[in-house]
């Protein structure tokens, strides 16, 4: 008596290193670190989950991503490739965008675009009741074009303000048909809105505080998190994440020169029986002499 006309895909990933995945949410934070800098991301969600077949349906995510500023083009360049799986489907996006700097007030604001290729697949013949001639029986896989744009604002070693829209145009792919029913997979235009501000301790400089925020918006559904760091240091890395009706995190880092590791652990807040989710974030910069635009500010001490 119901049948689904147009499969729209879930909201994009979530990860609780959310301030390590800017390149990847907002096209406008290329080139904005000090050189050419590599970021990845592993997330194993409820880890162990299964269904009542044996198949593991819990998501899973691997996040890459790099950006450089680029003198010559007055701003940076980035991209990103994350991988998704839920269940039966897989998505795979690839983005590469572009972002133009610009001084504004005490910090510097990059609005920046990103094309992005989106590859969707899913196995229906995997879903219970089999045979739904809604699901159909065979393999689906289809490629969509979409459109990122973004302004990320950020004052070095102070805090940052990102606003951004991901899969602005909303791609719908090519038809599938099944007996009597059809669909295509639509890509989800989602806002994130992102913000942090690091405070060193007046009275004793060796620890500094990082809370940062992270909001997902689409046509149905809002994810927020809110989160707080403390580094000692300059090294150690420790705080919490919270995702809204949904889980608590715990976070432990750690910085050696360059490179950057850290690990979180979910714990649900669901009230069922789910297993925590594992994370793992890793990061790497090389730094670039004299690649970033100099900045200039008018004091009358030197007129």
């Amino acid at each position: 008596m119901i049948s689904g006309l147009t499969s729209w895909s879930q909201m994009a990933p979530v990860f609780s290193h959310h301030p390590y995945t800017n390149m990847y949410i907002n096209p406008g934070f290329a080139g904005m670190g000090e050189g050419i800098c590599l970021n990845g991301i592993i997330r194993q969600q409820w880890a162990g989950f299964k269904d009542n077949d044996g198949n593991k349906v819990a998501p899973e995510e691997l996040l890459l991503t790099v950006d450089s500023p680029v003198r010559l083009l007055r701003g940076g360049i980035g991209g990103s490739i994350v991988q998704d799986r839920i269940g039966f489907y897989n998505r795979i996006g690839v983005q590469v965008g572009y972002a133009y700097h610009l001084d504004l007030g005490a910090g510097t604001l990059g609005i920046g675009a990103a094309v992005n290729f989106l590859n969707w697949g899913s196995d229906f013949s995997k879903f219970v009741p089999s045979n739904d001639p809604v699901l159909g029986s065979g393999t689906f896989n289809d490629m969509l074009f979409d459109l990122n744009l973004g302004l990320f604002w950020q004052v070095d070693e102070r805090y940052f303000l990102g606003v951004s829209s991901t899969n602005v145009l909303e791609s719908k792919g090519k038809t599938f048909t099944s007996d009597n029913t059809s669909g295509s997979f639509v890509s989800d235009r989602t806002i994130h809105v992102s913000g942090g501000y690091m405070w060193q301790l007046p009275n004793n400089p060796m620890y500094e505080i990082r809370p940062s925020v992270n909001v997902m918006l689409n046509r149905s559904v809002a994810q927020v998190q809110l989160s707080t760091n403390v580094m000692y240091n300059n090294r150690f890395l420790a705080g919490v994440n919270y995702r809204l009706q949904e889980s608590v995190g715990i976070m432990v880092g750690l910085l050696l020169k360059d490179f950057r590791i850290g690990y979180a652990y979910d714990i649900n807040t669901l009230g069922v029986s789910i297993p925590g989710s594992h994370e793992i974030s890793l990061g790497y910069c090389f730094k670039v002499k004299g690649e970033r635009m100099t900045r200039s500010y008018r004091n009358t001490r030197y007129l």
